[in-house]
């Protein structure tokens, strides 16, 4: 299921990070099921694609906005 941006926005660090790992783990496995023909549903890797750049992205401006933090102080 595809994640909204505010659902991803409400998550801490920590957990964003728990879900990217588990969006990486699951679109190997439907990277491996399209190879061997095996795969349900295709449409699934854009989705899992599309989600792991949201949760990569909300991670960069977490980090943008700490780095700003620290070069005012």
């Amino acid at each position: 299921m595809a994640s909204t941006i505010t659902e991803l926005r409400n998550m801490t660090k920590d957990e964003l990070a728990v879900k990217l790992v588990a969006l990486k783990t699951d679109l190997f496995n439907h990277r491996y099921q399209a190879e061997t023909g095996r795969i349900e549903k295709p449409h699934r890797i854009k989705q899992i694609r599309r989600d792991i750049a949201r949760i990569e992205t909300l991670l960069q401006e977490g980090e943008a906005k700490d780095a700003a933090k620290s070069s005012k102080a």
